[in-house]
């Protein structure tokens, strides 16, 4: 059996805190034959969809005992799963791999769905539950930043397409760089960005819980460093053990169907006191610091639940 894995190149990845390569190897240790490659490898001509792939194998249980054979041609309708786990931005090598891993059909399992990925932008897909997230405003408008400004003091801004808590920025209009941080925005790019209602439970960090299959399965507590309103990992965040409460069941138990419609297999969600702030289907997180915190195998449950 064969299984590729549309994901950041195997050598930039961090094998202490990736995700992917945890999935990687419980699948070598399933029998399975894996092949890596980036969205810009894949293309299609009248035989099928291929993608310019090279073979990755562990020589042990280590993760970061992994070598690469030559690069190869490989047909992507030949494997029976396929994998979508690069970063984030949405950019459009990104979309074309999307629409071109569309075609596949229905003979080679794609976690997560093409179409769902596409319809299901972190920071937007949040947007279909507005009684769970916090008061939230999406746009380029000074206008509508000034009038949400003057409904809640303390404001989160940051990129709508953006990850790793890149360029998140705490806007309060008695900032002095107010007018700067908002001009930033403005100037680095033509796309919209979110601005949130400051939640001041941040100041213990954000719980990230995974999803397989609409189940929730385990949970970690991210904490920001001193001074810091960002908790993710990239940026210095620290991991401690967490338990799921009912307010966290009842978060995923209102997304669950959504994302079964949209064969969103495989989501990390995040959530901030009683808030849903995102929802990640791209390249979801936390794999190796749920297995050491809880002993959870997620990896694991990922290829239950697959070949189930």
């Amino acid at each position: 059996m064969l299984a590729s894995f549309q994901i950041d190149h195997p050598k930039t990845l961090n094998y202490r805190t990736d995700s992917s390569l945890p999935i990687i190897l419980e699948s070598q240790n399933r029998g399975l034959k894996n092949y890596v490659f980036q969205p810009h490898n894949v293309f299609m001509n009248e035989r099928g969809i291929f993608a310019y792939a090279n073979q990755i194998k562990f020589k042990s249980q280590s993760l970061n005992s992994f070598i690469l054979a030559n690069e190869k041609v490989l047909k992507l309708n030949n494997c029976n799963f396929l994998f979508i786990r690069q970063d984030p931005p949405f950019d459009m090598a990104y979309i074309t791999s999307l629409h071109l891993l569309e075609l596949l059909g229905k003979k080679v399992r794609v976690v997560n769905d093409p179409i769902g990925i596409r319809n299901a932008p972190e920071k937007i897909l949040m947007l279909k539950f507005p009684k769970i997230i916090p008061p939230t405003l999406i746009t380029r408008s000074t206008n509508e930043i000034e009038k949400f400004s003057k409904k809640y003091d303390s404001l989160i801004i940051k990129p709508l397409y953006g990850n790793g808590g890149d360029s998140v920025f705490l806007l309060t209009k008695k900032d002095k760089n107010y007018n700067q941080i908002i001009e930033n925005f403005l100037n680095k790019s033509s796309e919209p960005f979110i601005i949130q209602k400051f939640i001041p439970q941040v100041k213990n960090g954000d719980k990230r819980v995974l999803i397989v299959n609409g189940k929730p399965i385990a949970a970690v507590q991210r904490i920001p460093k001193k001074n810091d309103i960002r908790s993710n990992i990239h940026v210095g965040g620290k991991v401690i053990k967490t338990k799921l409460t009912k307010t966290d069941l009842k978060i995923c138990e209102t997304i669950r169907d959504q994302l079964i419609e949209n064969k969103l297999f495989f989501v990390g969600i995040d959530i901030i006191g009683n808030y849903l702030t995102e929802i990640n289907v791209t390249s979801p997180t936390c794999i190796q610091e749920v297995k050491k915190l809880n002993n959870v195998d997620v990896a694991k449950v990922i290829w239950d639940e697959l070949v189930a």
